[in-house]
């Protein structure tokens, strides 16, 4: 098999690895060299540059995973060694057909496309804006902030959530090198490294952005005022076909919810769309049409967000059963002074402040069924959320906690959680059976671990901290990208 010399490291990846290497390809004069170690995607360029230093052309080294693909993906011990003989055998009988390959440059786009226009995507376009790079900026939605537009508060340090945001969101709109496309979708990319073409589907607004203020006239207007669900408060509120997201919302326009949209829809909107009588500024505009825009940019950067898990599939919690029982995205809104009842905490039962709030974390999550890992920042945002109830209401609201474990990792955590530890809060470290309703109130038993006690707990509210997952489409969109997933659905870094 022509194989010159072999050689066994237990660190190959070391200098007394690399060095091993060097001086076998001096000694020997190899022209080819195949290394048997972990995933290429880890060390092929360490190795490239090694044996490249030692005198062989980078492209005559071919790696056998023995690692990944056998010693820990089997249980079975003599199965695995056989795998692996069988791979660097495969290995040696492709080095002797590989040829050396010269390295080029190639012309690079310097543009950038970042794709989400969440807190990450801003800050990541506000960046590359400031090295003085073209960027790109699309987000799907008609306003950019993302998740953390709907947050009141952020933690551990209680900062006002749109105080950060909104100017960083208004440093996007008036920077001349950031090109912001909003209420559209990547439809295709192709090219490679440094030189892409992108596709963008951009949905109609039916809205003239250059003529519209932002004023609200149409609105206000509207037919059907005040009667669709508003997603920006998770269904809490209520708003018009054509809306503006949020106070805050950048681009500062409307928008015309087409599948709403009485006139979109049936071509007839009462004697005529009052929207069009309100606006002065003739901004209305029906005939508006899908476009595709075409772009070219050098790198690419997701930064798409993530969605929750749907409460209603945790059956036994009565999501989809009780209106007393919410998400913690929900409970954020009812925080928050912009939200659908302007920061008060009210039951969506009966609109009454309850007298008892219990909190149950991980729902979904560390489990095997939906779920098995950590979102990570449930518990806090658990806590925070505690924390600003005690504020406002003291303890005058009973609060519980049902959890598994309380992971508070990061820095000024563990003290944020000792603070509500001491805040009269009740914790219980088990999860319910199941959300019972009886006459007036919402009933569930809980096993406490730390106490060996079971608990009947009887609450007006219940909140449920649910799993973070991919979003909807990420499979869709990692074809698009043609990047990897991991095996629970996130992109690969």
């Amino acid at each position: 098999n022509n194989v010159v010399v072999s050689k066994d490291y237990k660190y190959m990846c070391s200098d007394n690895g690399a060095n091993l290497i060097k001086d076998s390809i001096k000694k020997y004069k190899l022209n080819s060299v195949v290394i048997a170690c972990c995933s290429p995607r880890m060390h092929e360029n360490t190795f490239r540059g090694v044996v490249e230093d030692g005198g062989v052309n980078a492209f005559n080294l071919e790696i056998a995973n023995v690692r990944e693909q056998c010693s820990w993906a089997h249980d079975d011990k003599k199965r695995s060694t056989e795998k692996a003989k069988a791979l660097v055998r495969g290995a040696v009988a492709k080095a002797r057909l590989l040829e050396s390959l010269n390295t080029s440059k190639i012309s690079v786009n310097p543009n950038a496309l970042v794709i989400g226009g969440g807190i990450s995507g801003i800050q990541a376009s506000l960046d590359l804006a400031e090295k003085g790079f073209k960027v790109y900026l699309v987000e799907r939605k008609p306003s950019i902030g993302g998740r953390m537009a709907q947050l009141d508060k952020t933690f551990p340090t209680l900062d006002c959530s749109g105080c950060i945001l909104t100017p960083k969101m208004m440093e996007v709109a008036n920077n001349h090198n950031i090109d912001l496309i909003t209420y559209s979708e990547i439809k295709n990319i192709d090219g490679n490294i440094g030189n892409y073409k992108v596709k963008i589907r951009k949905k109609p607004r039916y809205i003239n952005l250059d003529k519209c203020t932002g004023c609200g006239d149409c609105v206000d207007a509207c037919r059907l005022k005040d009667r669709i669900s508003n997603e920006f408060d998770m269904g809490l509120g209520k708003r018009s076909a054509v809306y503006i997201p949020f106070p805050q919302a950048i681009p500062m326009k409307c928008t015309i919810d087409g599948k709403n949209c009485l006139m979109i829809k049936h071509g007839k909107c009462g004697k005529g769309p009052l929207c069009v009588e309100a606006c002065e500024a003739n901004a209305i505009d029906f005939s508006q049409k899908e476009e595709i825009l075409e772009i070219e940019v050098g790198a690419i950067v997701v930064a798409t967000g993530y969605d929750l898990l749907d409460p209603s599939k945790v059956y036994e919690y009565g999501y989809s059963q009780y209106k007393d029982v919410i998400t913690s995205m929900e409970m954020e809104r009812l925080i928050s002074s912009s939200g659908p009842t302007s920061g008060e905490i009210l039951c969506p039962s009966n609109n009454k402040i309850p007298k008892s709030i219990t909190f149950i974390l991980c729902v979904g999550s560390r489990d095997e069924t939906s779920c098995t890992w950590c979102c990570r920042i449930g518990c806090m945002s658990a806590l925070k959320q505690i924390y600003l109830i005690k504020e406002k209401f003291g303890n005058k609201i009973e609060i519980n906690i049902s959890y598994t474990d309380i992971r508070s990792f990061g820095k000024g955590y563990e003290e944020f959680y000792r603070k509500i530890r001491g805040e009269n809060t009740n914790f219980f470290r088990g999860k319910p059976s199941d959300v019972r309703k009886t006459q007036d109130q919402l009933k569930m038993d809980i096993f406490d671990t730390t106490t060996n006690k079971l608990f009947e707990i009887k609450t007006d509210l219940v909140v449920l901290v649910p799993e973070i997952i991919p979003k909807t489409d990420s499979d869709d969109f990692s074809r698009i990208l043609h990047i990897s997933q991991s095996s629970d659905g996130f992109f690969l870094e």
